[in-house]
């Protein structure tokens, strides 16, 4: 007998998302997925200087800031084709890439380990001697002492006498569907608690280079404003420079001895869940951090994958790629706004138009495609991309990960396993060994360029009369962003984010083929509807950021309060 169950919200970070989902004989038969928020950044930004653009979209989200403020900037310095020093492009490469990682790090241990450990047996039932043998066996890493894991057990334990679980008070303990060993749960709620450190210290590189975080201070159309002169305490200086180092460093054995091992061994005991969750087979990735004055050369490829083909693969160049740029379109066919048109970001609007949720509108997230077909963007996309370009780092950490998972559960692992609810959190972390290496490569480009007497940081932008179109492309830590500008005289005109949280969350499209969430859930199992586990699984493993994808609006119309914006 068929059954509905809702999960609202389903996030455990930003913004508002409901899942609807049809069950019948323990499957998961049907799903829509619903942003119940509207975003109206596009609207805040027409008329405005293009120059602040970045400052303004960075605060479409409390978490993804640095990557709308990346985004924002590279499309006004696409749009009037301006050259950015290299020693801007490595400043950012390396802000970038250290939000990347402290991003994935909290993805999985804060955001979603919970969906698979399961802390009230770690804390209860656990042998933490055997625990602390058992991560020693897997990983060399330093922590893994047995006073460490006591300590943590201990506190767990005082949690849960306590009735007060703090952020594991919405966890499903006991559920069926957690399978680990106690002593496993044990490994990872330790890893857990040294994570909220880790994050932190890589944090720091976002916050020396970009004066805060979140909502970082240095970006510049045409570059940074980070100057350095190495005589001067006031600027960027080698001890800095050094410091940031040190801090790439300690973070790099994180990734390394703790983050990767972690998820290959979650993934080795929960092997039905790398067949889970699979979509169409249609990838999306852009090139990230670029290397060059114009944008034309990247160290990380990306590209374009279809019917699960990686010799399908087609490259994304660089960020005046025709291919990327003319293929991106929008419907709100399913989706809250006035009209019933599929458009490309440079002519879309972004007009609000509430329905109630009876009809074929249902949600406030617009429904992007590719080449007219929906794509999966994020650490899939990315790690299949780089593979399908022969990138070494990518190849050297993902044939690591996949023996270290066979080593565990004594099966053969090939890349078919990617795509998949368990394969995003595997792909997330071989991405994160590949850009903790590419960061510090940034750091002795940067380092090596200083040396060389180039001091320079910023060109000074120039807007011409008439109109000049521009997409600023990021691969982000949920996959590719795009943030379109239309200029007009020196003011914008038109101004869309096209960002992954719409790609993946969004509603059916123009052809009525199924969102991401909801094409990614059909199929999975469902062991108790009023437990909805398994759907948390699937969505979580995208990571969904739904802040990046809506704002709020009231549907009466009626105003919440003005603010002030600059």
């Amino acid at each position: 007998m068929s059954e509905q169950i809702v999960i609202d919200p389903i996030t455990r970070i930003e913004g508002h998302l409901r899942i609807e989902c049809e069950v019948d004989g323990g499957l998961i038969t049907g799903a829509r997925s619903i942003g119940t928020m509207w975003r109206g950044i596009e609207t805040v930004l027409k008329g405005r200087d293009p120059r602040e653009a970045w400052l303004i979209a960075q605060r479409i989200c409390g978490v993804c800031t640095t990557v709308h403020a990346m985004a924002s900037v590279r499309s006004v310095e696409n749009a009037l084709d301006l050259e950015v020093p290299v020693n801007a492009q490595y400043i950012r490469n390396m802000i970038v890439g250290a939000h990347c990682l402290a991003d994935n790090i909290i993805h999985f241990y804060i955001l979603s380990a919970v969906d698979w450990v399961d802390i009230a047996s770690a804390a209860l039932k656990a042998d933490p001697k055997k625990a602390s043998a058992l991560a020693r066996q897997l990983s060399p890493w330093k922590h893994n002492s047995y006073q460490e894991f006591k300590q943590t057990q201990d506190k767990l334990k005082k949690l849960i006498e306590s009735g007060q679980l703090g952020p594991f008070s919405s966890g499903y303990w006991g559920h069926p569907a957690m399978q680990l060993d106690p002593d496993v749960n044990l490994v990872a709620a330790v890893h857990y608690f040294q994570a909220l450190e880790y994050q932190r210290k890589i944090n720091k590189v976002v916050t020396i280079l970009g004066s805060k975080t979140p909502h970082i201070q240095n970006l510049a159309v045409g570059g940074v404003a980070n100057p350095i002169n190495l005589d001067s305490p006031a600027t960027l200086t080698m001890e800095r420079l050094y410091y940031i180092k040190s801090l790439m460093d300690e973070v790099h054995d994180f990734i390394q001895q703790v983050y990767m091992t972690d998820v290959a061994t979650i993934a080795a005991l929960y092997p039905e869940w790398c067949s889970y969750g699979k979509g169409n087979g249609t990838y999306l990735s852009v090139p990230e951090m670029p290397l060059d004055e114009k944008g034309t050369t990247f160290a990380m490829p990306g590209g374009y994958i279809t019917g699960g083909d990686l010799t399908t693969f087609r490259p994304i160049k660089t960020s005046h790629d025709p291919f990327f740029e003319d293929n991106v379109k929008e419907s709100v066919k399913h989706s809250f706004y006035k009209g019933d048109w599929t458009r490309h970001p440079y002519v879309s609007e972004t007009e609000p138009e509430y329905h109630d949720n009876s009809g074929d509108k249902y949600s406030w997230v617009k429904a992007p495609s590719f080449k007219n077909q929906p794509a999966e963007v994020g650490p899939v996309a990315s790690v299949l991309a780089m593979n399908a370009a022969n990138y070494q780092p990518a190849v050297k950490h993902t044939g690591w990960m996949l023996e270290k998972i066979g080593s565990i559960n004594s099966t053969k692992q090939t890349m078919d396993i990617l795509p998949s609810t368990m394969g995003r959190h595997i792909s997330r972390a071989i991405r994160a060994a590949v850009v903790q290496e590419v960061m510090l490569d940034q750091w002795d480009f940067l380092v090596n360029n200083i040396g060389s007497g180039d001091m320079t940081t910023c060109n000074e932008p120039h807007f011409p009369k008439g109109e000049q179109r521009g997409v600023g492309i990021h691969e982000a830590p949920r996959g590719t962003l795009s943030h379109w500008i239309v200029i007009e005289n020196g003011k914008i005109r038109n101004y869309q984010a096209v960002v992954p949280s719409t790609w993946l969350a969004g509603p059916r499209g123009t052809n009525d083929e199924p969102g991401y969430y909801e094409r990614c859930l059909v199929g999975n199992p469902m062991a108790d509807p009023e437990k909805p586990l398994e759907v948390l699984r699937t969505v979580h493993s995208f990571d969904p950021c739904m802040a990046c994808a809506v704002h709020m609006i009231n549907p009466e119309g009626k105003e919440f309060s003005k603010v002030k914006v600059l």
